[in-house]
C-alpha cells in the first residue's frame, strides 16, 4: 500500500499566557469493597491552587516534550465503559495542560489508557482543541479497521501501544508482525508496555518487526535487579539495533526509592550510554495505579540528578522527542 502523509504543523502552536490556576493531582491506590469485583480503584486527590513556581535547582529547557501522559474524563463527556480494567479518577485535558505550562513543557504525547479501550474520544478532544502541540498513541484490537487508523493518523496519532505481559503474551505476540505491517503504512511506531523481567527473550520478537519500537517504564524491570539482570540485557540488545527507543518514565513503577529514585540511576545511565539518540522522558501523569509518586515538578530535578550533563538532558527532553514524534 502507498504511504499516507499527514498535514501537521511542524512548529508549535502559539500559546496564550494563561492565568488560570493549575489543578494538581496526586494519585493514591485503594481497594474497593468486595461487591462482585476485586479490581483496583484509583482515587485522585486534587486541590485547586495557583500554578506554583517551585524552588527547583533546574528548569526544563525550551522545547521540552513530556512523552507519556494520559487523560481521563470529564466523565459526563467521555464516560468509562461498564467494566474497565481499573477505575481512574478524573484527570481531564485542561488539568494536564495547566501542569504542562507550570512545568515549562512545550510539547506532549498523550497515550491512550487501557480503561478507555479503543474509544479514543478523550484524546481526540484534546488534539482537536489545538491548544498545545500534541501527538498521541492509540490502542487497537482485532476489530480496528484501516479506515479508523487513517482517521487517527490525520488527527495526530503517531503510534499504537501493546501490552505484552505474562498473562497477555500468548495472545499478543503472534499478531505483532501483522500489526507492524498495518501501522507501517502510516509511518507509525509500536509502543510496548512490557515485563522484560518475566519475558527476557522478548527482544527477538521485537527486533524482527517492520517498525521502530518504543519501550516505556523501563520495561517494568525492578531496579533492585539492576543492569545485569536478564531482562535488562534484552533491552541493551534492542538498543544496539538502532531501531528501539526507551522512555525514561515512571521510576516509581520499578522502585520504591522515593523521592529521588537514585536506585534507578544505573539503569538510566546504561540506556543513555547504549542509545543516546533514542531515549526520551515521560511523566506518566496522572500516575494511575501508582505509589511512591513524587510531586510532578520534582521530576525536573530527578532527571538532573540522573543526568547532570545539560547537553545530554537537552537531547532527551527536546531533540530526541522532536525526531520520534515528528514535531
Amino acid at each position: 500500500m502507498p504511504s499516507v502523509s499527514r498535514g501537521l504543523c511542524s512548529s508549535p502552536y502559539e500559546i496564550c499566557g494563561l492565568t488560570t490556576p493549575a489543578l494538581l493531582s496526586r494519585a493514591t491506590t485503594t481497594q474497593p469493597r468486595k461487591q462482585g469485583r476485586s479490581s483496583t480503584h484509583v482515587v485522585f486527590i486534587s486541590q485547586l491552587m495557583p500554578a506554583p513556581t517551585p524552588p527547583l535547582a533546574h528548569r526544563f529547557p525550551a522545547g521540552t516534550c513530556d512523552c507519556h501522559a494520559h487523560v481521563f474524563g470529564p466523565f459526563d463527556r467521555y464516560p468509562l465503559p461498564a467494566k474497565p480494567p481499573y477505575t481512574p479518577g478524573p484527570a481531564p485535558w485542561p488539568n494536564y495542560l495547566n501542569l504542562l505550562q507550570s512545568l515549562g513543557c512545550s510539547r506532549a504525547v498523550l497515550v491512550q489508557p487501557s480503561p478507555y479501550g479503543t474509544d479514543h474520544s478523550a484524546l481526540l478532544g484534546a488534539l482537536k482543541a489545538k491548544e498545545f502541540p500534541l501527538r498521541a498513541i492509540a490502542l487497537m484490537d482485532n476489530l480496528t479497521t484501516d479506515d479508523q487508523l487513517e482517521e487517527l493518523h490525520f488527527a495526530g496519532f503517531v503510534g499504537v501501544r501493546q501490552h505484552i505481559l505474562p498473562n497477555t503474551k500468548d495472545e499478543v505476540l503472534p499478531g505483532l508482525a501483522n500489526l507492524a505491517v498495518r501501522i507501517n503504512r502510516f509511518g507509525w511506531h509500536l509502543q510496548v508496555y512490557m515485563d522484560a523481567g518475566k519475558i527476557p527473550d522478548l527482544d527477538r520478537h521485537l527486533d524482527a518487526l517492520a517498525v521502530p519500537v518504543v519501550i516505556d517504564h523501563f520495561a517494568l524491570i525492578p531496579a533492585s535487579e539492576g543492569v545485569k539482570s536478564a531482562g535488562f540485557k534484552s533491552l541493551l540488545r534492542l538498543a544496539k539495533t538502532g531501531r528501539c527507543w526507551f522512555k525514561l518514565s515512571a521510576p516509581y513503577r520499578i522502585s520504591s526509592d522515593a523521592p529521588n529514585f537514585d536506585e534507578v540511576a544505573p539503569m538510566v545511565h546504561a540506556l543513555v550510554e547504549a542509545a543516546p539518540d533514542q531515549c526520551v522522558w515521560g511523566s506518566d501523569w496522572p500516575h494511575p495505579n501508582a505509589t511512591h509518586v513524587p510531586d510532578d515538578h520534582a521530576f525536573v530535578d530527578i532527571l538532573a540528578r540522573w543526568l547532570p550533563d545539560q547537553a545530554v538532558r537537552h537531547k532527551i527532553l527536546v531533540e530526541n522527542p522532536a525526531k520520534l514524534y515528528a514535531f
